[in-house]
């Protein structure tokens, strides 16, 4: 049975680096990982989707709508574009992080408001605030490795595996805040 995971975010995040961690984290399991990047303005503010798929055998990187069994959101209104993504009995965790894409900077359109109450009618919302479990980790900039140990538990992977490949991953000077971010997520 294959498994279907979307990352989303905004360029500067980390989304990539989680996409990383969660592909290398299930190739150490011996699935057959496809992962593929979308980037639309990746660079800073623009939207980043990953999508992640493993099991014994995988096809296709992509996730069409209604395929995603989680998406793992890195800012809210990134998560509430991804919606039509999750499956029926899907889960979605998302940071309540909210960071203003172009057209509200430039005050040409409103931020959504109410995006956790009008998600959460919908479906299985995880919510964590991320940045601030980051910053106690000792670097907001780990924002990224504390969603993906929320998110760990659920995708049934044991936890010295994660933090093996979290070891890998991370340069060696980040090591620590990084296994305390995981930690942190993964805690809740």
């Amino acid at each position: 049975m294959t498994k279907s995971i979307m990352i989303v975010g905004v360029g500067g995040q980390g989304t990539l680096l989680a996409s990383r961690i969660l592909g290398n984290t299930l190739l150490s399991l011996d699935y057959d990982v496809k992962v593929s990047e979308v980037h639309g303005m990746s660079q800073r503010g623009g939207s980043v989707v990953t999508y992640v798929r493993y099991g014994d055998k995988v096809f296709s990187p992509i996730i069409d709508k209604g395929e995603a069994d989680v998406i793992l959101a890195f800012e809210m209104l990134e998560a509430y574009r991804a919606l039509p993504f999750l499956k029926k009995g899907g889960t979605m965790i998302a940071n309540l992080q909210e960071t203003a894409p172009m057209p509200v900077i430039t005050n040409a359109e409103k931020y959504p408001e109410n995006i956790e109450s009008k998600l959460a009618d919908k479906v299985c919302l995880k919510t964590v605030n991320a940045l601030k479990l980051a910053e106690e980790a000792g670097n907001f900039k780990a924002t990224n490795v504390v969603l993906i140990g929320v998110m760990a538990k659920s995708v049934g992977v044991p936890y010295e595996k994660w933090i093996e490949t979290i070891t890998q991953t991370v340069p060696k000077k980040l090591l620590d805040v990084n296994i305390k971010a995981f930690d942190l997520g993964y805690n809740i």
